[in-house]
């Protein structure tokens, strides 16, 4: 039976990591673009971002030069087939009038965490990916649909309390607010997909073995104290013969 994500509790707890590893995920962001130009080397750090979410999952707070290990590099082979297969199939999806493209691409939404983190081929990933998002495709959806909602809101909020009277540094203020909360949406959406993949990928709890029940003992009957043997009657007297 399919595992259901919960959406408010796993932006609660997405957002939650995502204040845990704010500094190291905007510091893991920098250090990729500033390297992005570097042959070889941006292969590596691209699989390290895809798999982000698999490290925040673990619940520590991640170390932003992780993305330069040489472990990422490792199967760079098999990563250019797993993203030929995803891209090439979702665009082909989409030319079936999208609806089928976004539904291969929630299908295969943790297909590249489980490649890294998990050490699959490009088509287990994909098999994987796509056996245990079954039944939640539409959730992760609405997840990061009410996210990227509540962001929108709380800059409008912000713009439009810090732009009454057209005070310049108010203003200011409240621009500057505004650009934090959306750098801020870059992890919030890393620490949702790493809540989504832990709970996807968690091992099912085998239910309890039923107790059974204790057979029920009855009470031994208690004993049957004999009858008291019965008193011989008395002789009837005779009466006196009349005269």
């Amino acid at each position: 039976m399919a595992k259901k994500l919960e959406i408010i509790p796993t932006i609660q707890e997405g957002v939650t990591l995502a204040l845990m590893n704010y500094v190291s995920i905007v510091l893991a962001v920098i250090l990729y673009v500033l390297t992005i130009w570097i042959p070889y080397l941006n292969v590596g750090t691209t699989i390290a971002m895809a798999s982000l979410p698999a490290e925040l999952a673990k619940g520590n707070v991640i170390n932003p030069f992780f993305i330069f290990r040489g472990q990422y590099r490792r199967n760079m082979g098999e990563f250019f087939i797993l993203m030929s297969l995803m891209l090439g199939a979702i665009w082909v999806g989409f030319l079936f009038l999208i609806i089928p493209g976004i539904v291969i691409s929630y299908a295969w939404y943790i297909a590249v965490i489980l490649f890294v983190d998990k050490d699959r081929n490009a088509l287990e990933a994909l098999r994987e990916s796509n056996k245990l998002t079954f039944g939640n495709k539409w959730r992760i959806f609405g997840i990061e649909a009410l996210l990227g909602i509540a962001i929108c809101i709380a800059t409008g909020i912000i713009s439009f309390f810090f732009g009454l009277g057209h005070i310049g540094w108010l203003e200011g203020i409240g621009t500057f607010i505004n650009v934090l909360l959306v750098i801020f949406f870059v992890p919030a959406l890393l620490g949702v997909q790493a809540v989504i993949y832990k709970h996807l990928t968690a091992p099912e709890e085998a239910p309890a073995p039923e107790a059974s029940a204790a057979p029920v003992q009855e009470a031994p009957a208690a004993p049957v104290a004999p009858e008291a043997p019965a008193a011989p009657e008395a002789p009837a007297k005779k009466a006196p013969a009349k005269k």
